[in-house]
Order: C-alpha cells, then sequence, then structure tokens
C-alpha cells in the first residue's frame, strides 16, 4: 500500500476540493426545494394562484415548490425580502400589480425597481364591480347613473393603490361617477362590507367575488378585464357596456431577484408556461373566474410596460398617496 508523505496531503486535499467545488458547480438546477414568496396572506387570489401553478410548475422541475405568504406593507415586504434574496434561483417571489404600482404612490421604497426581474405571467382574475344583491342597480351606466343622482355613492377598496381603489378612480376619471372612495384592510373586507350595506359598491378580484354573486349575496355589474369571465359569460366588460377606459385585473406573475441566472430565468418561465398550458390546471383556475395567461419573457415584460404606462397617469390624477 503506498502511503502519501505529509508534503503531498495538502495537494491532495485542494485537488480533491477543487473536484468537489466543481461538481457542486454542475448540478443542474433546480437540485433542491424552491420557495414562491407571496406578499400577501393565503386565501386570496393572488395566494390561489401561486398555489395552483406552484404544483403544476414543479411537475416540469422536478423539484417542489413551497410556498411563503410575507405580507405586509402593500406587498413590499415581501418585494423587498425577495428582492434581497440570494439569485440562486430558489427564490421567487409571486406577486400582484402592486409591484409595478406601489413606486407610484410611495415616496421610498426599500428596493430599486431592477432588483426584481420579470420571469412569467401567470393569470389574470378580473376585476368584477359589485353592488348588494337587492340593489336597484342592474349595470354599469345605472351605477353611474345613480352616483350622480345624489351625494353619491361609497365604494369600498383594499386600501390605497390597491387595484379596487384603481377601478373607482378610473370609474371617476372616466365615466364619471361621483364616489366617495371607503379604504378597507383587504378586499375580503370590502366585500362584507357591500354585503352588509355599510358600503354601496366595490370591486374586487373574480375567485374573491364569484362565490357571493353565484350564491346570491351580491349583484355584478360589470367586469374590469378585456373579455367576459368564462365562469360567468352573461357578465358584460366595461368596456362592452361603452366604457372603452376601464380596464384591469388582478394580474400575478413571477419574479427573481436580480443577478439570477439567465439559464433558470429561462427554465422557470418554461415550468411556468407549461404548467399553464395544462389542462389540469386550466380546469381548477378557470371554474374560479381565473384566466390563465403564460407566454415568454419578454411578452410578460411588455404587459408589464403597457400596465406601467397606463396606470401612472391615473394614479397622478387621484393623487394617490401612501395611507
Amino acid at each position: 500500500m503506498t502511503f502519501l508523505t505529509p508534503a503531498l496531503r495538502p495537494a491532495l486535499a485542494a485537488a480533491l476540493a477543487l473536484i468537489v467545488g466543481s461538481a457542486h458547480a454542475a448540478d443542474p438546477w433546480p437540485s433542491k426545494p424552491i420557495r414562491f414568496v407571496v406578499p400577501f396572506g393565503p386565501g386570496g387570489a393572488n395566494d390561489v394562484v401561486a398555489r395552483a401553478v406552484a404544483e403544476y410548475a414543479s411537475k416540469q422541475l422536478g423539484q417542489p415548490i413551497v410556498i411563503e405568504n410575507k405580507p405586509g406593507a402593500g406587498s413590499v415586504t415581501g418585494s423587498d425580502y425577495v428582492a434581497k434574496a440570494a439569485p440562486d434561483g430558489y427564490t421567487f417571489l409571486a406577486p400582484a400589480g402592486g409591484v409595478i404600482t406601489n413606486p407610484m404612490i410611495k415616496p421610498k421604497m426599500p428596493y430599486q425597481e431592477g432588483d426584481l426581474l420579470p420571469v412569467a405571467m401567470m393569470a389574470v382574475s378580473p376585476s368584477m364591480i359589485v353592488v348588494p344583491a337587492d340593489s336597484p342597480i342592474k349595470d354599469l351606466k345605472g351605477l353611474i347613473a345613480a352616483s350622480k343622482a345624489g351625494a353619491g355613492l361609497n365604494f369600498s377598496t383594499a386600501g390605497t393603490g390597491s387595484t379596487p381603489h384603481f377601478v373607482a378612480e378610473m370609474l371617476k376619471l372616466r365615466g364619471g361617477a361621483k364616489l366617495q372612495v371607503v379604504p378597507y384592510k383587504s378586499g375580503s373586507e370590502g366585500m362584507a362590507a357591500v354585503i352588509g350595506k355599510q358600503v354601496d359598491a366595490t370591486s374586487e378580484a373574480s375567485p374573491v367575488v364569484l362565490p357571493q354573486v353565484k350564491g346570491g349575496k351580491l349583484r355584478a355589474v360589470a367586469s374590469t378585464w378585456n373579455r367576459r369571465i368564462a365562469a360567468l359569460p352573461d357578465l358584460p366588460t366595461a368596456q362592452e357596456q361603452g366604457f372603452p377606459d376601464i380596464v384591469i385585473g388582478h394580474w400575478s406573475g413571477v419574479f427573481a431577484p436580480k443577478g439570477t441566472p439567465e439559464a433558470i430565468l429561462d427554465k422557470m418561465n418554461h415550468a411556468v408556461d407549461a404548467a399553464l398550458k395544462s389542462s389540469e390546471l386550466r380546469a381548477k383556475l378557470i371554474p374560479q373566474g381565473i384566466d390563465p395567461i403564460g407566454g415568454t419573457r419578454e411578452e410578460f415584460r411588455k404587459f408589464l410596460a403597457a400596465e406601467k404606462a397606463r396606470l401612472a397617469p391615473v394614479a397622478k390624477a387621484a393623487q394617490m398617496k401612501e395611507d
């Protein structure tokens, strides 16, 4: 048996370390579980979409995708966490529109816009404008007319800069509605206020309000996306009712920390897109009023640019400011 002299042992240790390090570096991504950080609490439209997509995308990647909820500060808390995470492909953000609208209304942000890279579009949950089930208001023109008839209508939102807030301001700016915006802590609370008749109307994501509409507790007067909701095909859009500029939805996507390798971004995009093309996943999402989207990274970037260009003038005209 040949023994190494003491002088050769450091050289062998260095060589072994190099071999092990090279093998580790060559490990295919992903080689361990991945996190999707949802910057909201469990149960909302964004959380529902993220969990459903994660389940099917994980099958494409061969590793589990774990959902981690980090709510707070209008989604800034979770977004900042991911923006400052290691760009190793194991931490992603699954946010909603606040990731682009928060900088419009918050004077100080803890991270820069370029610190989060768009990876994949997941889905859109169209907004639905709703009133109490026994309200005399039957459609969007009726809601606007009712708002002008007296002191105006009270319209609940999920807080400043939320999608319902943007809907309310679009109704005011582009529909001429006379509305008093009443902020609540969440969309669910704002919806409950309509059911309880503390306010006259609200707008919220289709998965949140659809069960209440079908259960006879709310009446939907319009959806605000660019096409009808498959789960409620008789509900016309605001565009179809004569308001072409009232368009917004509760979209959800996937972002990564700046510095994440391009190959990983592409692989995650392909996994999410393939998941959203799955007939099984579509069968889960569509009945909830959720529109699966998917697509390429470039298509997602173009969507975000268009949303910013469309919503920034609304935020400015409405003088939206951080609560």
